[in-house]
């Protein structure tokens, strides 16, 4: 199945060797106004993801908001198709995604939020403050 629909708001940057890719599920992306996609991020639509106003994503994120199933064992995986949705991704305003990070789907970062470079959502970070890792985990608050 392929997205259904891509919407880029106004005065979004999205820089060279950006993907925006149909896979794995029929949602939408949206990019909200003002937002910046950097270098290297590919953005898979799945599930769908919703990237909200003046949003900063650093070079080389990947946000996939879809998992392949992987459950049977007498089926070559890449024909198993992919998981029910845990909800896509929303990304919601003013948020700064550091390089290198994966957002995976079911993944809410609230306004506010800062993920460090090389982390990986999947779960809901709360608004202003501050996450890092692999395990993800809480290492400050905006002031």
């Amino acid at each position: 199945m392929r997205g259904t629909r891509i919407t880029i708001g106004p005065r979004v940057v999205v820089d060279s060797f950006t993907k925006i890719k149909p896979a794995g599920g029929a949602g939408d992306v949206v990019i909200g106004e003002g937002s910046h996609i950097n270098s290297g991020t590919v953005i898979y639509t799945g599930h769908g993801v919703s990237i909200g106003k003046g949003v900063l994503i650093a070079a080389n994120c990947t946000l996939a908001p879809a998992n392949h199933e992987f459950a049977r064992r007498d089926v070559p995986i890449a024909e198993q198709g992919f998981q029910s949705s845990r909800g896509g991704i929303i990304i919601e305003d003013d948020v700064w995604i550091g390089a290198n990070c994966v957002i995976l789907d079911g993944a809410i970062i609230r306004k506010g939020a800062v993920i460090g470079a090389g982390a990986l959502v999947r779960g809901e970070c709360a608004a202003n403050t501050i996450y890092a890792g692999n395990p993800l985990r809480e290492i400050g608050r905006r002031s």
